[in-house]
């Protein structure tokens, strides 16, 4: 019976965690620029590395600066 409260607390940040996102790879062989959110293999480097979120490479995702409350510009 106590596990289950331990499960939920352990398990809830999750259910905030939003989707991985996308990057350009390129091919080592010949040049080709593929929109993955992993690595296609072997062959293929990451291109850029900025994050996008969707599969087809063209929104980058803000980066977003976290500042403390009453920290200065």
């Amino acid at each position: 019976m106590r596990i289950l409260p331990l499960a939920l607390a352990l398990l809830a940040p999750l259910a905030l965690a939003g989707p991985a996102p996308y990057y350009k790879w390129q091919s080592k062989l010949d040049g080709q620029i593929a929109c993955q959110q992993t690595s296609p293999g072997e062959g293929w480097e990451l291109f850029e590395g900025t994050p996008y979120r969707d599969l087809r490479c063209t929104q980058p995702i803000a980066r977003m600066i976290w500042r403390a409350p009453g920290a200065s510009r």
